[in-house]
């Protein structure tokens, strides 16, 4: 892993090479330990696991702390899912086809693992946190390169999530990401589709069916 300081000019110090677990995949930041120094969690696929490194206030950090995860974690995001005001952890598992929840207690340790079912070779690789159904808990939709289908699993408020409602896309979906595309206030859902060469909107908060768009993109000249 490499860490760049930045300058006020928009320029970067040179890089800090940090050692992680085998074949780094993902990471994403957070406050882990409530001292308002930035922290970074990095998914190895390698070697099935997570490494937490604490910062400091001088732009260095602790030697890696690791977490078991599912087989391949593929890509990592950090929210509050149980109201607690600590850091949790979600990771796409993409051979073990689910999705880990961590939820974060103590100072920096984290229960083990809840995993969501995504369905058999569903192949998870990336996802989106949000509020879908305006219930104010964190949801958790998923994009499955193998099922060809998002995952959507709502949460409950309680550290558990409803089984998941699936929905087509194109072939191997690969990159997911949320927004209000149609002004309703409602979060919609953009997925990125590998085989092909298309993208899909999936609209209203419970993405029925007959608000799927395809996306058909061309190569630029």
């Amino acid at each position: 892993m490499s860490v760049l300081l930045g300058y006020s000019n928009g320029s970067f110090e040179d890089q800090i090479r940090i050692s992680t677990g085998s074949t780094p995949q993902s990471v994403a930041v957070g406050d882990f330990n409530n001292d308002t120094r930035l922290d970074i969690v990095v998914g190895n696929s390698g070697s099935n696991d997570m490494s937490i490194f604490l910062g400091y206030d001088n732009g260095s950090f602790t030697n890696q702390m690791k977490f078991s995860a599912g087989t391949m974690p593929w890509s990592l995001a950090v929210d509050d899912f149980n109201n607690d005001t600590t850091l949790d952890i979600v990771v796409t598992n993409y051979q073990s086809s689910g999705v880990g929840v961590l939820l974060r207690y103590l100072k920096v340790e984290f229960l083990q693992q809840s995993t969501l079912t995504a369905g058999n070779g569903s192949q998870p690789r990336s996802f989106v946190i949000g509020d879908f159904n305006n219930d104010y808990r964190m949801d958790v939709i998923v994009a499955s390169s193998g099922s060809s289908s998002i995952a959507i699993f709502l949460g409950c408020g309680n550290y558990s999530f409803a089984d998941p409602t699936q929905y087509s896309t194109g072939s191997r979906p690969i990159s997911i990401a949320t927004g209000d595309f149609n002004n309703d206030n409602r979060l919609d859902v953009v997925v990125a589709n590998l085989l092909c060469g298309c993208g899909c909107v999936h609209e209203e908060e419970i993405f029925p069916p007959t608000h799927t768009h395809t996306l058909l993109f061309i190569k630029p000249l």
